[in-house]
């Protein structure tokens, strides 16, 4: 009981400090400087997942990140151009399909992922590059682009928090029992409601076009369900690699891949679907 109320307390403390400096940071950087943020958030992600890959020793795991934020620095020329972002994130969208069946399958697709160092790193890459040219994109369009990052946000807290309390009190039918046993249905739909909440909640705020608010409200519940897939495929990859948690940066909150997982896969479906809507 004292380890859990330490931990909890090492949760909160860890929120208070980061959420503030995320609101911040996306409020008020520039777009080339929050990308800047990011990046730096996407390197320290990307050295955790190269240990899931399999990369043992701190010199191959640091030359991975190192490696992935080059990689950004390419994409970047891809965002000045819509048509090649759109590609993007196209892109994206179908290697979360796959990946989604990959956790209906789990463990039989293991053999789909597992086989190969290479491979995994990759999956790596197809992780944490277009959610980076997502929200960067999405943050340099115009002040309605920030807001929507926080909405982003808000949503997958919103859906966790959600969740989690549904789940405690409901939670009986498990949603991937072999992957993630404490993630259930009844979570699911008690997270679904909660962003609707806030999916409405942004709309009057923002006077989102009234033409627009079902297909909104839409796009915000396909945004929770591609979040929670996050949160598996993450938890897929370290049920393999044997770990709890992708790192311990994060006092509470284990690494910093365990706080971005949801927003990886949620941010490039989010701003496919928010471009024709609100920007």
């Amino acid at each position: 009981m004292q380890g859990n109320k330490s931990s909890l307390k090492q949760r909160i403390t860890t929120a208070l400090v980061l959420v503030p400096l995320v609101v911040v940071g996306v409020l008020f950087l520039p777009t080339v400087w929050f990308g800047a943020m990011l990046a730096v958030v996407v390197g320290l992600g990307a050295r955790e997942w190269a240990r899931l890959a399999g990369l043992s020793s701190r010199h191959s795991q640091q030359l991975y990140a190192v490696l992935t934020v080059v990689s950004l620095g390419f994409v970047w020329f891809v965002l000045n151009w819509q048509p090649g972002l759109v590609v993007l994130l196209l892109l994206a969208l179908i290697w979360w399909l796959v990946a989604a069946t990959w956790v209906i399958r789990y463990p039989a697709s293991t053999a789909a992922w597992f086989a190969g160092v290479w491979r995994r790193t990759v999956i790596g890459l197809l992780v944490l590059v277009p959610a980076w040219a997502a929200l960067v994109a999405l943050h340099g369009y115009g002040e309605q682009g920030p807001r929507l990052i926080l909405l982003l946000m808000l949503l997958i807290w919103g859906a966790d928090s959600g969740a989690y309390f549904a789940g405690r009190k409901w939670g009986k039918d498990k949603l991937a029992p072999l992957v993630s046993p404490g993630k259930s249905w009844q979570g699911l739909w008690g997270g679904l409601v909660t962003s609707v909440l806030v999916a409405v909640l942004f709309i009057n705020l923002f006077s989102i076009r009234v033409e627009h608010h079902l297909f909104f409200i839409a796009i915000c519940i396909i945004t929770v369900f591609f979040s929670v897939l996050g949160d598996l495929v993450e938890s897929m990859f370290k049920r393999d690699a044997g770990v709890k948690d992708s790192g311990n940066l994060l006092p509470g909150h284990g690494g910093v891949l365990d706080r971005i997982d949801s927003l990886t896969a949620a941010a490039p479906v989010f701003v496919l679907g928010t471009l024709g809507v609100c920007l």
